[in-house]
């Protein structure tokens, strides 16, 4: 032995030399690590050690063997598993394969720790100035490519058929497949590649393809509680597994896969069934409501159909609720079964107009069912509910709103907190734009009730203002309540008196507000004197105007009425049809026949009696549907407008099929837009000068500012 010019007392040492001694230790390691007779190291062997590795890494070229050693420990740890491993491993089979190959790993693991401590000094100076792979990273690319990659399929297939032997009662060595799952995560040296690609993968397709087997034969037997029960014991041991062995990154995964292979075909079965349900209701609903007379097909409609197709609804949902399986797959299946009523008309009568007649019949004091105030809001709370399966929102609101009117106006038993409750309901659920204008509709009489304070204290403060009869007046806001036909109706003297009396209230209080009178919403009481009695009559203002005329003449003719009133021939007929035609013949029509024509005459029916002392006149009832979808299809128009501009205008330059797409995903959440109604609304915004087309593209446009 020589010695290093370097150092005066250290004595130099040669590659052959110092490897010799490194591998006498390495293979006493090797016996040690097979339980083969051999005593421990001692700490004068593992300093020994040490400092043999050290010496030979810091001696001066042409005698520093780092790069050396660092290669020798590559090969040595190669030939290691190569010769002694991967044979021990590959001669055994199943379950002894698997504890053959973690016994080995774990032995190798911990070989390359007690050596990557004794050539310390190579991971702490060389290897980083190299940019080399670490010890640990080479013993397990070691490990890795001479193994692993030849025993992981068998080392797959069977944790696998033991994962599936569990899954059918039997009992396994959990710890043994932890212990496999542990090699595959460990060998990918912090990536998660290797169990992800070489496991799971094939572990989560042969879950799919066991559940999907047991579904199929599940449904052959249960339907959905009993299924949901087993289904959601399946998931809890999936779960189970996961904590006990399988990595945690796979629990998400395999409980999507198992979901997903038992309940789609549940999902098919359940929305097939249910729109099987909903078909036979809306069959017996139609059959039901055509037996009816046209007056209450309407309401027979939405009391038969919309009432059990709630209960068919809830019974489903109860499926779900009762256990902890809160899956979007069943909700879709029964959001596309409920579809076929939702968005689609039955009997002429579209599911937004039904819906909310049934509110309507609900919010009147319980309805036809007399329910309590708690049963009240429990099925309002399941029409809102509802009423997200509807795409045509906003002709639901615009039929609610036109029935909320008139029950807050003409009717003094609804319950008005119901109605804020059930306000409240929707805009939860569909936004504070939805219900903006019926709340304001019901903040608008709170404000005419203290106008009507105001205006009776202003009567008692003026003594020489006198209206002459006992008049109450509703101020209404024109933005929030439906739009109502206007008529310049000539009124009597006695009301002319009273309606310039609040004028000059009202011009006194403000001057930038201006009244347009709606004498079609009015009422007015009247006292007829007949020959055997008198009786009060509740009649609107048109009766009311018209039946004053009889004061100053015995007889008038159909022109006559039309002239003194300004009434229009459609508003005439109605009156007086309700006046000498209905139930009440408050005047004697001739000829006496059921219709009015233009050469009919009147007069007053002095011998005209009934048994009550106060009775009401109602005026024939108007159908307002194709109005109300008048009104919608032209708030429409106004809405693809508004959200073709709003695009453009963030946009500059947009495809047309872009811009269509676009405009549908903004306004989905009011109503489905036509795709031709937006075709058509673009063609107006170019006509209009909002946009134009590209010259080159025709298909492209651009937004003119």
């Amino acid at each position: 032995m020589s010695v290093d010019s370097g150092s005066q007392f250290r004595p130099l040492i040669e590659l052959d030399q110092g490897w010799e001694y490194i591998s006498s230790m390495f293979a006493k390691l090797k016996r040690i690590l097979e339980g083969l007779p051999e005593p421990q190291f001692s700490s004068v062997e593992y300093m020994t050690l040490y400092t043999t590795v050290y010496n030979m890494c810091t001696q001066k070229p042409p005698h520093n063997y780092s790069q050396q050693l660092y290669d020798k420990y590559r090969a040595a740890l190669e030939d290691y598993v190569t010769t002694t491993v991967l044979p021990s491993v590959n001669e055994k089979h199943g379950e002894l394969m698997l504890q053959e190959l973690v016994k080995r790993w774990t032995n190798y693991k911990i070989m390359i720790r007690w050596l990557s401590n004794c050539f310390n000094f190579l991971d702490r100076f060389f290897i980083p100035r190299r940019s080399l792979p670490s010890l640990n990273d080479v013993g397990i690319t070691c490990f890795r490519d001479s193994v692993y990659r030849k025993v992981q399929v068998n080392a797959r297939v069977t944790v696998i058929g033991l994962i599936d032997s569990e899954r059918v009662g039997e009992q396994i060595d959990r710890a043994l497949v932890k212990n496999v799952i542990d090699l595959f995560v460990g060998i990918g040296m912090g990536r998660m590649d290797a169990y992800e690609e070489d496991f799971e993968a094939h572990m989560l397709r042969h879950a799919g393809e066991y559940y999907s087997r047991k579904a199929a034969s599940w449904l052959l037997e249960d339907f959905c509680p009993d299924f949901l029960v087993k289904a959601e014991e399946c998931l809890r041991r999936e779960r189970d597994r996961v904590s006990h062995y399988l990595h945690s990154s796979s629990e998400l995964k395999l409980v999507e896969k198992v979901q997903h292979e038992l309940f789609e075909p549940l999902a098919e079965i359940l929305k097939q069934k249910v729109s099987f349900e909903v078909k036979s209701l809306v069959q017996q609903a139609e059959y039901t409501a055509s037996n009816e007379t046209s007056d209450r097909s309407s309401g027979m409609l939405e009391q038969v159909l919309v009432t059990n197709i709630i209960e068919l609804h809830d019974k489903h949902m109860a499926y779900f609720n009762d256990c902890s399986i809160k899956n979007h797959v069943f909700h879709k299946a029964l959001r596309e079964a409920f579809d076929v009523f939702c968005n689609k008309a039955v009997s002429g009568y579209s599911s937004a107009q039904l819906l909310a007649t049934f509110c309507e019949n609900i919010l009147k004091k319980g309805g036809s069912q007399k329910l309590s105030d708690e049963a009240i809001e429990v099925m309002l709370d399941k029409v809102v509910k509802f009423l997200t399966y509807i795409s045509d929102k906003d002709l639901f609101a615009e039929f609610y709103r036109k029935k909320l009117a008139r029950r807050l106006l003409f009717d003094p038993s609804a319950d008005k907190e119901h109605e804020k409750s059930i306000l409240t309901k929707m805009k939860q659920q569909c936004g504070g734009q939805f219900t903006s204008k019926m709340e304001g509709m019901v903040t608008d009489l709170t404000l005419a009730r203290e106008n009507q304070t105001s205006f009776e204290e202003y009567l008692c403060n003026s003594p020489n203002v006198d209206p002459g009869i006992d008049f109450t007046i509703t101020v209404l806001t024109t933005g929030f309540w439906p739009s109502y036909k206007t008529c310049d109706l000539s009124l009597p003297a006695e009301m002319v008196k009273c309606v310039e009396v609040f004028k000059g209230f009202y011009e006194r209080k403000t001057k930038c507000r201006k009244i347009t009178w709606i004498y079609s919403l009015g009422t007015c009481n009247i006292i007829g004197k007949f020959e055997l009695k008198e009786i009060e009559l509740v009649v609107s203002t048109y009766q009311g105007a018209l039946l004053l005329l009889f004061n100053s003449m015995d007889r008038l003719s159909y022109s006559e009425i039309l002239s003194k009133l300004n009434l229009t021939h459609e508003a005439a007929i109605r009156v007086l049809h309700s006046l000498s035609c209905a139930k009440y013949k408050i005047l004697i029509k001739e000829p006496d026949t059921k219709t009015i024509s233009p050469n009919d005459s009147f007069e007053f029916n002095y011998k005209f009696t009934d048994r009550m002392r106060r009775i009401k006149i109602p005026l024939p009832p108007v159908e307002e549907r194709k109005e109300v979808i008048q009104d919608v299809e032209k708030e429409r128009r106004y809405a693809i407008d508004a959200a073709i501009v709003r695009i453009m205008k963030s946009r500059k330059v947009l495809e047309h099929q872009q811009l269509v797409t676009e405009c549908v995903e903004q306004l989905r959440h009011k109503f489905k837009p036509d795709i031709r109604a937006i075709k058509k609304q673009i063609e107006g915004l170019i006509i209009r000068d909002y946009l134009e087309r590209d010259k080159e593209d025709r298909n492209l446009f651009k937004y003119l500012a």
